[in-house]
């Protein structure tokens, strides 16, 4: 399935490229790779550089990129959650 706007959130984001745009840790605003492995609160994104990092999904947004080189923005708060139960919190 294609990622696009409205299911960017119930979609597999393991494999996309992701880019952190805003982090209370200023270091990590701007740092790029790609997802890694997501958990109920985390991402863990392997670096440009090689290096591997976990992320709180609720602390940041997050700029994806999918394979078709489509963008968006999604606010951390709504990736909160296991993958597969996103649905049913977006459903509500």
């Amino acid at each position: 399935m294609r990622h696009n706007r409205r299911n960017i959130y119930f979609n597999e984001l393991i494999g996309l490229h992701v880019k952190i745009l805003e982090y209370p840790d200023q270091k990590l605003i701007g740092l790029e790779g790609r997802i890694l492995d997501e958990t109920y609160k985390s991402f863990l994104i392997e670096t440009l550089n090689g290096r591997i990092i976990r992320v709180f999904k609720e602390h940041g947004i997050f700029q994806f990129i999918t394979p078709q080189n489509s963008r968006f923005i999604v606010k951390g708060i709504r990736l909160v959650g296991r993958p597969e139960d996103r649905l049913k919190n977006i459903m509500r």
